[in-house]
């Protein structure tokens, strides 16, 4: 007889992001030595974004692609299925997911937000422009939210969240650093968890 043997069985995920890719970096390191993750494409929709020099770096396929084809062609779509991509993950990523590829990714499109969601979210409310409402508001805390993706702004069920201290005389500097932190310790950690669940 056979001895029994396992067989890992690795979620094949592709990053969006918009601009320098420090959290794509992040889950990169963290697949390396995940059993269940692997990072298979990087796809930008700014070809100056400095994570495609991240993708190049690690030996990782990357794409980008204009407003108009990821809103309006099958572009994004084929290459995805091409490389058998499993899931989606939004890492900085400034553009609206288009309907059709959350109904190809049901529950399987993650995006974090710089913020304790429902609060701070919406159109225009990403990075510094975060940062600045909830210090204006004078806030005494703020965090991050990781969420499923659906087709409303950062709307999504929540998968988990982190809250982080606004110190009085805390500038939006100070509180980016405190949310970076948060993000760079759970973020890949909870992609993780929440996939193998959902396969």
């Amino acid at each position: 007889m056979w001895p029994n043997i396992l067989i890992m069985c690795q979620i094949n995920i592709a990053i969006f992001a918009s601009g320098s890719g420090t959290n794509a970096e992040n889950i990169i390191d963290w697949t390396r030595k995940s059993n269940h993750l692997k990072v298979g494409l990087i796809l930008s929709n700014k070809n100056s974004a400095y994570v495609l020099e991240r993708a190049k770096n690690n030996g990782i396929p990357s794409m980008t692609f204009t407003p108009d084809e990821l809103k309006n062609t099958t572009l994004v779509d084929e290459i995805l299925t091409k490389l058998k991509i499993d899931a989606i993950v939004l890492a900085g990523f400034l553009l609206r997911i288009p309907e059709r590829l959350i109904e190809q990714y049901p529950g399987k499109i993650i995006n974090i937000h710089p913020a304790l969601l429902p609060s701070y979210g919406g159109k225009g409310m990403y990075g510094m422009n975060v940062h600045n409402a909830v210090i204006a508001a004078g806030e005494k805390r703020s965090g991050i939210t990781i969420h499923v993706v659906d087709e409303v702004y950062d709307n999504g069920d929540v998968i988990f969240q982190a809250e982080c201290p606004v110190n009085e005389g805390d500038t939006a500097e100070q509180l980016a650093s405190k949310i970076h932190e948060l993000e760079y310790l759970h973020f890949p950690r909870v992609i993780e968890e929440y996939l193998i669940k959902k396969f």
